[in-house]
């Protein structure tokens, strides 16, 4: 039994070990995508802890027959699963697992206590026919071993969310057959980061990538507590054909006084200035691309870009999933039946103008 696999050892195949999100992880380390290093505490883990604490069948008797519309009661089950699992006591195997897992990835970025990004992957999660996105918890700049273990056991009890338990009613999921994994991954210094689609999500376009992004820690603009810095790009002849600035007023960054990652205000010099250079901007719409290919469909990707590095080094993906909203829609016919990479160069040709220099 494998209580941790570093994210190298995994790809798609490893999806009902590690969830959707690490296993996405390892698929594109091995295609060559920058990803910031990290590895999984297993669905292993967190079977052999509801296992051994005897928890597991208390957990699906407060879960059965729950009404997804009665919100009193979801809110109630919810509490007391979540209750069972953050007050249940970890086995050694499992602690001694995560701890070596932590201090190898420690040796390996030569700093002795890591700051690092501890989050959810659900063995639902990430799947081209459903949006799991976001409905468990991440933890951002834990630093140490023990910080780590129970970020990961929180992780755990976040797979029982009121949310989460509704959305799995609703769509015929049975609670026991969704797992959950943790990823625990090296922390970017975020300078900037963001969002960005292999797909324009306001119209389907498939010849465009939209990226988004701020200042700080991507959680700004995922959350959509910053209107973001926009940009619109033509895959084929890679113009940015939109961009628009905003005004950030506020960054997502880690406060070593508190310990913890808090909303500050960005410094007003900086508010409307873009928040990334030209040469960052066609990088990632390379690195789009790339991950595209890779899965054969539009996707959905987290980048950030961290401050200690230099470009194009400083450049990380750090999640990537399938675009689930016009991916679903039902293709219509092509007309003249052109390929999608006609479809593409013919778009692209509208913009160019040849000129007769004789």
């Amino acid at each position: 039994m494998a209580y941790v696999l570093d994210f190298s050892l995994l790809d798609k195949s490893s999806l009902p070990l590690v969830g959707g999100k690490n296993a996405s992880l390892g698929e594109m380390i091995k295609a060559g995508i920058h990803v910031p290093p990290g590895f999984a505490v297993t669905t292993d883990s967190y079977l052999a802890f509801i296992t051994d604490t005897g928890i597991k069948d208390r957990i699906y008797e407060v879960l059965s027959g729950l009404d997804p519309e009665d919100v009193r009661a979801l809110n109630a089950a919810s509490d007391a699963v979540q209750e069972l699992i953050r007050g249940g006591e970890m086995a050694d195997p499992i602690q001694r697992a995560i701890e070596e897992g932590y201090d190898g990835l420690c040796e390996r970025s030569d700093v002795s206590r890591l700051p690092v990004a501890v989050r959810s992957s659900a063995t639902a999660e990430d799947l081209p026919t459903a949006s799991f996105a976001g409905q468990q918890d991440t933890y951002l700049w834990q630093v140490g071993a023990e910080k780590v273990i129970r970020s990961v056991q929180r992780c755990w009890a976040s797979l029982f969310t009121p949310r989460a338990i509704a959305y799995r009613v609703k769509n015929d999921f049975p609670h026991e057959k969704v797992l959950i994994s943790v990823g625990v991954q090296k922390m970017v210094n975020s300078r900037t980061a963001g969002v960005m689609f292999t797909i324009n999500p306001t119209d389907g376009d498939p010849s465009k990538v939209v990226i988004e992004g701020s200042w700080g820690l991507g959680e700004t603009v995922v959350s959509g507590s910053v209107n973001p810095d926009k940009f619109v790009v033509d895959k084929v002849i890679m113009e940015i054909s939109e961009k628009t600035i905003s005004a950030k007023h506020v960054e997502c960054v880690f406060d070593p006084e508190k310990g913890e990652c808090v909303d500050a205000d960005v410094d007003p010099e900086i508010q409307s200035a873009c928040c990334l250079e030209e040469q960052e901007i066609k990088a990632l719409v390379v690195t789009g691309k790339e991950i595209e290919a890779h899965y054969g469909r539009p996707m959905d990707i987290e980048w950030a870009i961290d401050k200690d590095l230099s470009f194009p080094d400083s450049m990380f993906i750090v999640q990537a999933r399938p675009e689930t909203v016009w991916s679903q829609r039902k293709k219509k016919s092509i007309i003249g039946r052109k390929s999608g990479y006609q479809l593409l160069m013919d778009r692209a040709m509208k913009r160019i103008k040849l000129t007769d220099e004789s």
